[in-house]
């Protein structure tokens, strides 16, 4: 008898040690990146793991976690990968997300594992990015006499009126990082009134980050306020005229992160797909895709290091993810609301 609990305890234990191994069958990915990047990840990991089936589907930050909301205990999804960390944060007291501690952690950067790695192990941060205001050069030109802008006061002048154009905070967490940005740099009391002149400077909102920066590229407005690495997208693949600049005042940025999801029904393939991002294999891939997002894990060269070498505010993700849903829901209510039309673009109400 006792011969049997020792055998049994000793098999309890090789079991919690195990290593995870590939397993056939289907991994669901929640992608918050642009789609170009969920395929490429989609073909690398199958690619690696030819026996399973990786479907995903790319919806932005806000979407992602309403959709998440929606489905808990009953996800759709396996993995949610990608889209800014305080997000994330926000999701963890709710019960969405799975624990899991991968041993691919010690990839992490040292120095910034505290802030790449949830304490508890709920999410662990993948990629870094700045926040910037990306401005069409042709517009300026013709405009003479008036320069990019260099702060958010800058975003106020009468010639920026009507000529910006960025996501909605409720759908997007580029807009709500800069959102939370503003609050962190001036407070919120002054920050809550700069955000309703801000507003009345603003054309549309788009439903995606990204998505403001078309309308720039195509020289239908002047400024989008968006992660400066998508604008670096527009300018080396699209070959977009623009022009970089990021607020004197210190901008915010984003770490995008992957959890797991509470009730993943591919729990062990969920496991692999967190690990292997956490390899500087796979976050290497971003470029190939035209994604230029810094990486979290050591031996992975920048691609474009001088989008983290401005000025950065001390980010509070735990704050701004604290509050993500009181602030979502201000901006709605009380400086600007939106409907979203067939193409995606967020009308502003009158």
């Amino acid at each position: 008898m006792k011969r049997s609990l020792i055998f049994t305890f000793a098999l309890l234990i090789l079991a919690i040690a195990a290593p995870v191994f590939a397993q056939s069958g289907e991994l669901n990915v929640l992608c918050t990146p642009q789609e170009l990047w969920c395929q490429g990840m989609e073909e690398a990991f199958e690619a690696k793991y030819p026996e399973i089936d990786v479907q995903w589907i790319r919806l932005s930050s806000g979407e992602g976690l309403a959709r998440v909301q929606s489905e808990a205990g009953n996800p759709t999804f396996d993995i949610w990968w990608g889209g800014p960390m305080d997000t994330f944060i926000a999701a963890k007291p709710l019960g969405l997300l799975e624990q899991y501690e991968s041993p691919n952690l010690k990839n992490i950067i040292p120095e910034y594992y505290d802030l790449f790695v949830d304490k508890d192990h709920y999410y662990t941060g993948i990629y870094m990015g700045s926040l910037g205001f990306i401005t069409n050069t042709d517009w300026l030109a013709e405009n003479p006499g008036v320069e990019a802008p260099t702060s958010f006061e800058d975003l106020l002048k009468p010639e920026f009126k009507g000529q910006i154009v960025i996501s909605h905070p409720s759908t997007a967490g580029t807009a709500y990082t800069f959102l939370s940005t503003v609050l962190q740099v001036m407070g919120e009391e002054k920050g809550w009134e700069y955000l309703k002149k801000f507003n009345e400077q603003v054309a549309i909102y788009t439903k995606s980050g990204s998505g403001a920066g078309k309308y720039v590229a195509n020289g239908e407005f002047a400024v989008a306020i968006m992660f400066s690495h998508d604008g670096v997208k527009e300018i080396e693949d699209n070959g977009a005229h623009l022009v970089i600049t990021f607020p004197k005042e210190g901008t915010g940025y984003e770490v995008g992160a992957e959890a797991i999801l509470k009730g993943a029904k591919n729990l062990e393939n969920a496991k692999l797909w967190y690990d292997w991002a956490l390899t500087p294999e796979a976050q290497s891939l971003g470029p190939k895709f035209q994604s230029y997002q810094a990486p979290t894990v050591t031996g992975v060269e920048l691609s474009h290091p001088e989008l983290l070498q401005v000025k950065l505010i001390d980010y509070d993700f735990q704050w701004s993810g604290a509050h993500k849903q009181e602030f979502q829901d201000k901006f709605a209510n009380e400086i600007q609301n939106a409907d979203m039309d067939e193409s995606g673009v967020l009308i502003k109400q009158p």
